[in-house]
C-alpha cells in the first residue's frame, strides 16, 4: 500500500518558539530531566489507552501487553523512547506538539526573570515537558499512529527546534509513538546503557508500565524490564523512600520541585481504595484560573480512569496533587457516574479529613513549614468555610491572620491564638478588613481598641470580605467587624472613659441633629462614637449590611452595587468637632460637616465622588 505523505512545513506558535529557544539554551540546570518527562508522557499515553480499551478492545490490536522501549545508538549518536499506547492522528500531534494550546505559556513567558537557576524551577507549573528535548537534541523526530484498525497510517513529525517542524504521513503497521532525539555533540553521553538506566532507575522506577532495555552483556540479546514497573502506591509505605515518594511527585504532577509533604493512605472494610496525596512546595500559575483543572487522577484497580477529577477534592483544596484507586468502582466509570456515587462521596469526604489532618500536624509540629504552605495557598483554604460546612470549625484552626498584637504584616495568627489572649470579660472576636496592610493598621476604628489593649484581626486580602460572611464564630465566640453596627465594648471600656464621653455626648445633641440635616442623602445617621479616641470622625455600616470594603471591590470589577447610606459617628472630645459645634449658627457649618464626612472616606481608603469641591472647601476653611 502507497501512503499518500501529504507533507508540509508549519511554524511554531510565537509562544512555543519563544520556549524553544529558552530550551536549547539549556534552560534546566540538570539536563538529564528530559529523559523523565518523555517517559512520564509515554505513560500517559499507555494509561489513555488501557482506559479507552475498556470500551473498545479493538484498540489493543491484537498486543495488549503495553510496554515502554528505551534504546540508543551511540555510531549514531540517538535515543530512542518508544511505546505502544494510545499513539496520535495528524491532528492530535499539530495540538499537542506544534502548539501549546494552554493560555498559561504566556504567563509562564512573562514569569521569567532572566534568572536561569529560578526560571527552572517554573518550566514544570506550565507543562511543557516534551520541549526539553531540545536540551539535549538538535533534532526531534516523532512517528506515531492512533490506536484503531481502522487506521491506515502514522505521521511523522519533525523539527530542529529553530521555529518549524514538518509534517508528513508514513507507514506505521504498529500503534504508539516513538521519540527520537539527534543528540548534540557534547550530549554523547546520554547514547549509553549505563548512563540512561541510571536515569530511568532514579526518575522512573515508579512507574507502572514497563520500561524495557536491550539486556546488557556479549551474550545476551532480547530486552529486559529496567524498573519495578509496580504502581508505587500498592506498596507498603515502609518499603518506600521520601526520593521515591518526591519522584512520584513530579511524574504525577509534571513540578519540577519536591513536594512540601504528602500522605499516604490505605482504606478497607466496607470500601476499599488507596490514596496518595501532596502538598506542592509552589503555587500552580493556574491556582486562580475559573476553568483551572484539579490535581486528583482516579485509578480503578491500577487502571487510570481519569485525570484531574473534580469530585475527589473540593475547590478549596484545588492545589493537593495526588491519586485514588479504588478496587469497589466499576472500571467503566464515567463522569456522570461520579456525580451520583455514594462511594465516591465517602473516598471525598475521607481525603478531605486526610488533608486537613495533615495540615494540621504540619501547623502544630513544624510551624515554620506551615508558614510556607500558608503563605502559598492561604488564600484558597480561606474558600474552605463557605465551601465545606462539615469542616468549617476544621479549617477554621488552619486559618492565619495578621493582628494588633505584633502590628505585623505577617499573617501568622490563628484564631486559637486570639481566644487564648482574650480579655476576660471580652466575648467577641473583633476583625478589620481593608484595601491594604497600612490601610488596616492606621484605620481609626482601632483607636478604642488599641487604648483598651483589645487585639483585632487585620485582614487585607480579597477574599477575606467573602470568609467573614460566612466564618461568623468560633469557639463559641461570635466574629464582630470593627466597622459595622453600634459598638459596644461593655465591662472591657476604661469606666472613666465612657463617663466622660456620655456627657460629651448629651452635650452635643443639638450639633448632631444640625449635621444630620447637612449631610441628608450622604449619610443614614449622624451619632456619637464609641470608636474613636484621636480622630474627629469614621463611617460605619449597619450590622447585616455590606461592608465599604466589599462595595468598593464589587465597583471595582464592574458589578452592581445598591446605593446604602453609611452612618457618620464623630468624637465629640476633638479640638475640630469642639469647633464645629462654635460654627452652629455660621455660613461655614455645611462646610465644616462635609470636611469630616469626607475626611472619614479617605481615612477608611475610600474614594471622593468630588475631589475638587474638597480641595476648595479645605482651602476655604483654612484661609
Amino acid at each position: 500500500m502507497t501512503v499518500d505523505t501529504h507533507k508540509e512545513t508549519l511554524s511554531f506558535e510565537t509562544e512555543v518558539n519563544q520556549l524553544l529557544k529558552l530550551m536549547i539554551h539549556s534552560l534546566y540546570s540538570n539536563k538529564e530531566i528530559f529523559l523523565r518527562e518523555l517517559i512520564s508522557n509515554a505513560s500517559d499515553a499507555c494509561d489513555k489507552l488501557r482506559f479507552e480499551a475498556l470500551g473498545d478492545d479493538a484498540l489493543y490490536e491484537d498486543d495488549s501487553e503495553i510496554q515502554i522501549e528505551v534504546s540508543f545508538d551511540a555510531e549514531a549518536n540517538t535515543v530512542t523512547i518508544k511505546d505502544n499506547g494510545i499513539g496520535m492522528t495528524r491532528e492530535e500531534v499539530i495540538s499537542n506538539i506544534g502548539t501549546i494550546a494552554n493560555s498559561g505559556t504566556k504567563k509562564f513567558l512573562d514569569s521569567l526573570s532572566g534568572d536561569q537557576a529560578k526560571d527552572a524551577q517554573l518550566i514544570g507549573q506550565f507543562g511543557v515537558g516534551f520541549y526539553s528535548s531540545f536540551i539535549v537534541a538538535d533534532k526531534v523526530t516523532i512517528e506515531t499512529r492512533r490506536a484503531g484498525l481502522g487506521i491506515e497510517h502514522g505521521v511523522r513529525w519533525e523539527s530542529e527546534g529553530t521555529g518549524e517542524y514538518t509534517l508528513e504521513n508514513v507507514e506505521k503497521t504498529d500503534r504508539g509513538s516513538s521519540i527520537t532525539l539527534h543528540l548534540k555533540e557534547d550530549e554523547k553521553e546520554f547514547a549509553a546503557a549505563y548512563r540512561l538506566r541510571h536515569i530511568i532507575s532514579q526518575y522512573s522506577d515508579h512507574i507502572s508500565v514497563p520500561i524495557m532495555m536491550e539486556k546488557e552483556g556479549d551474550e545476551e540479546t532480547g530486552l529486559e524490564r529496567v524498573n519495578q514497573a509496580a504502581a508505587l502506591w500498592t506498596r507498603a509505605k515502609k518499603d518506600i523512600t521520601d526520593d521515591e515518594y518526591n519522584e512520584f511527585y513530579k511524574h504525577i504532577s509534571h513540578d519540577f520541585e519536591a513536594p512540601v509533604a504528602h500522605i499516604h493512605n490505605r482504606v478497607e472494610g466496607t470500601q476499599s481504595y488507596v490514596s496518595l496525596f501532596y502538598i506542592p512546595a509552589r503555587a500552580p500559575f493556574d491556582l486562580w484560573d475559573r476553568e483551572r483543572r484539579q490535581g486528583i487522577k482516579l485509578y480503578v484497580k491500577r487502571v487510570f480512569i481519569m485525570d484531574d477529577s473534580d469530585q475527589l477534592m473540593p475547590d478549596y483544596l484545588r492545589f493537593v496533587k495526588g491519586l485514588v484507586d479504588s478496587d469497589d468502582l466499576p472500571l467503566n466509570v464515567s463522569r456522570e457516574i461520579l456525580q451520583k456515587n455514594k462511594q465516591i462521596d465517602g473516598i471525598r469526604s475521607a481525603s478531605v479529613k486526610k488533608v486537613l489532618g495533615l495540615l494540621e500536624n504540619i501547623a502544630k509540629n513544624d510551624p515554620e513549614k506551615y508558614a510556607g504552605i500558608w503563605s502559598t495557598f492561604g488564600n484558597v483554604l480561606k474558600e474552605g468555610p463557605g465551601e465545606d460546612y462539615a469542616n468549617k470549625e476544621r479549617v477554621a484552626k488552619l486559618l492565619r491572620f495578621a493582628s494588633t498584637h505584633n502590628d505585623s504584616n505577617v499573617q501568622d495568627v490563628s484564631l486559637e491564638d486570639y481566644v487564648s489572649r482574650m480579655k476576660e470579660d471580652q466575648k467577641k472576636i473583633f476583625y478589620i478588613t481593608a484595601e491594604s496592610f497600612a490601610a488596616a493598621k492606621n484605620s481609626p476604628h482601632l483607636e478604642v481598641f488599641r487604648k483598651n489593649g483589645i487585639e483585632v484581626l487585620l485582614m487585607t486580602d480579597r477574599v477575606d470580605e467573602w470568609l467573614m460572611s460566612h466564618l461568623t464564630e468560633f469557639d463559641g465566640k461570635e466574629l464582630q467587624s470593627v466597622t459595622k453596627g453600634d459598638l459596644d465594648l461593655g465591662g472591657l471600656e476604661n469606666e472613666e472613659d465612657k463617663a466622660q464621653r456620655e456627657k460629651a455626648a448629651e452635650e452635643a445633641k443639638g450639633l448632631v441633629e444640625k449635621m444630620k440635616a447637612s449631610l441628608e442623602g450622604k449619610v443614614k445617621d449622624v451619632r456619637i462614637t464609641h470608636r474613636l479616641t484621636n480622630s474627629p470622625s469614621c463611617l460605619v455600616v449597619e450590622d447585616g449590611e455590606m461592608a465599604a470594603n466589599l462595595q468598593r471591590m464589587l465597583k471595582a470589577a464592574g458589578q452592581a452595587v445598591p446605593d446604602l447610606e453609611p452612618i457618620l459617628e464623630i468624637n465629640p472630645m476633638h479640638p475640630l468637632i469642639l469647633r464645629l459645634e462654635k460654627e452652629l449658627e455660621n455660613e461655614t457649618f455645611d462646610d465644616w460637616s462635609n470636611l469630616m464626612y469626607e475626611q472619614a472616606v479617605l481615612a477608611e481608603g475610600g474614594q471622593l465622588d468630588d475631589p475638587a469641591s474638597f480641595v476648595n472647601r479645605m482651602n476655604n476653611l483654612l484661609v
